[in-house]
């Protein structure tokens, strides 16, 4: 090839536009080529990296075509070597839920990966963590501060006891006594708490820190027959639980003290556990992107979507999500799903969305960030065909409301339908049961959880070497032309194994972590 002619990407061979490569971008004159064969176009005006180029003429009120999708409909002429950017589109309708494809696709054949195993921690209900951590669960946000203090205190007296036991953890949220308890949506908030407490990687121990007088006690957060019990406790006794505002509490150390006393039995069961092997459909991977750009769909998703069909096929669980990051591709999403029931409930998670977007007078447009649109995003419509290929090309096989959990038949490939703020999404990850997250980004971000590792995947190699010290993989390599998605894909889908063996990710390395945050759709009185 010449060198004076660059290499440019586009999804299908129908698209109109591609995407420019080149770190920094390519300035107006300079030639464009998407492949060997194809003809040059020569650049009308400079192009950022990762923006589109119009490789032929484009009228007014064409389509713009990526991923062989409309991703807009053009304003005006666009002359080809013209940047394709927001301001000349029109985002397409959203596509309604009638005569979708439902249940249609063909089940890819594909051969069971059996050998694979990791080193993780089983648990007495069947699930298995890939990390060993005392959890303390809060009732309310006003016990907060207290948790905080009592927390740190564990870590630094007690923890260094327990060699086995990798941290202590207090789940903290926003969730007090001004919420409608009793409103149909007040739900989803108290069903994420008390899943999380119940998360794999907590092993099975629940310790509840508890005010006294607010509306979801420890009973109704914890209801008999939903939380694991401790040796010579019967269903009638409830959690265990410290409530800060007993008669036994004399002033505030007091309080401290007891939640300190309290985690010692917890920490002694933790620490007698010990990694054994165990086989990869113990796994439970919560996929998601944040900080995206144009080149999300090119390289980092692909590779976590290859890496997903590896993981199903070796029987673990794998739950995609964000709602209006997957809403535009919905006729794929029924398309796949393993049966018409399956079908549906995507249906109705995503048209249950819609109507709370409308409450709030938003719609799906409302998602993209400055920061997509900086790094080649035009719009919704144009990130969604790019999330959805995180999810792989398995059958759908579940459907989960915000907030419920998985259950132990609950195999394969699982829509959770949640937000798509990062940190909701990977809240509601935890409650389904994730033990492991893979998370996605171009723009870069230092996300993570203490809950659970994150392994972070830049979608290109500029990122990944500027942050050479946050990101865990770099797919770059791919629009760089070192590996394949195949080869990307098995890297990553290895690498999840040594992560859930215990190999830190460089979140945990930092001990970097984000505030778990509560999806209440419920009003606040």
């Amino acid at each position: 090839m010449n060198a004076n002619a660059y290499p440019v990407i586009a999804m299908h061979e129908a698209d109109n536009v591609a995407i420019v490569v080149t770190t920094g971008g390519l300035k107006a004159g300079a030639q464009v080529r998407k492949h060997r064969d194809s003809p040059r176009v020569t650049l009308v005006n400079a192009v950022p990296q990762g923006h589109k180029v119009a490789l032929v003429d484009i009228r007014a009120g064409q389509p713009v075509l990526r991923y062989n999708v409309s991703i807009g409909i053009a304003k005006q002429n666009i002359e080809a070597g013209s940047w394709v950017h927001e301001r000349l589109l029109e985002i397409p309708s959203a596509r309604n839920f009638e005569n979708l494809p439902m249940a249609t696709a063909q089940v890819p054949v594909s051969e069971a990966l059996k050998e694979f195993t990791f080193e993780g921690y089983r648990n007495a209900d069947g699930s298995v963590g890939t990390r060993n951590i005392l959890a303390v669960t809060t009732t309310v946000q006003c016990v907060a501060g207290v948790v905080d203090l009592a927390v740190q205190k564990i870590k630094q007296e007690l923890l260094p006891l327990y060699a086995n036991v990798d941290d202590v953890v207090g789940i903290e949220h926003a969730y007090g006594c001004g919420v409608a308890i009793d409103a149909p949506d007040a739900v989803i908030p108290i069903r994420t708490l008390r899943n999380i407490s119940l998360n794999p990687n907590f092993g099975n121990e629940v310790l509840v820190v508890s005010l006294g007088c607010e509306k979801l006690p420890p009973q109704r957060l914890l209801p008999p027959g939903s939380f694991p019990l401790m040796p010579a406790q019967s269903e009638s006794d409830g959690p265990h639980t410290v409530c800060l505002q007993d008669e036994q509490h004399v002033g505030f150390m007091s309080m401290i003290q007891h939640i300190v006393d309290s985690a010692k039995p917890h920490l002694e069961r933790l620490n007698a556990r010990r990694r054994e092997t165990v086989p990869a459909s113990a796994l439970v991977v919560g996929v998601q992107c944040g900080g995206s750009d144009a080149f999300s769909g090119v390289t980092a998703n692909p590779i976590v979507g290859y890496a997903t069909d590896l993981l199903v096929r070796a029987g673990a669980t794998v739950m995609f999500s964000e709602n209006t990051e997957v809403r535009d591709a919905v006729a794929q999403l029924t398309h796949r799903a393993a049966n018409t029931e399956v079908a549906q409930s995507i249906v109705r998670e995503l048209s249950w969305y819609d109507q709370y977007l409308d409450r709030g007078q938003a719609d799906r447009s409302a998602n993209t960030t400055p920061g997509n649109k900086a790094g080649g995003l035009s719009n919704i419509v144009e990130k969604a065909m790019g999330s959805i290929v995180k999810s792989g090309s398995m059958p759908i096989q579940h459907v989960l409301a915000p907030g419920e959990k998985l259950q132990a038949h609950q195999k394969g490939l699982v829509f959770a339908a949640t937000p798509a703020s990062d940190f909701i999404c990977g809240t509601l990850q935890l409650a389904a049961g994730m033990n492991l997250h893979v998370f996605t980004t171009g723009r870069g971000t230092p996300y993570g959880l203490q809950a659970c590792p994150v392994l972070k995947v830049a979608t290109r190699t500029e990122l990944a070497q500027r942050w050479h010290d946050l990101m865990d993989l770099n797919a770059g390599r791919v629009a760089d032309g070192e590996i394949t998605i195949e080869e990307g894909g098995w890297e990553l889908f290895k690498l999840l194994l040594e992560v859930a063996s215990g190999r830190q990710t460089w979140a945990e390395h930092w001990k970097l972590h984000n505030a778990l945050v509560l999806f209440n759709p419920a009003p606040i009185t």
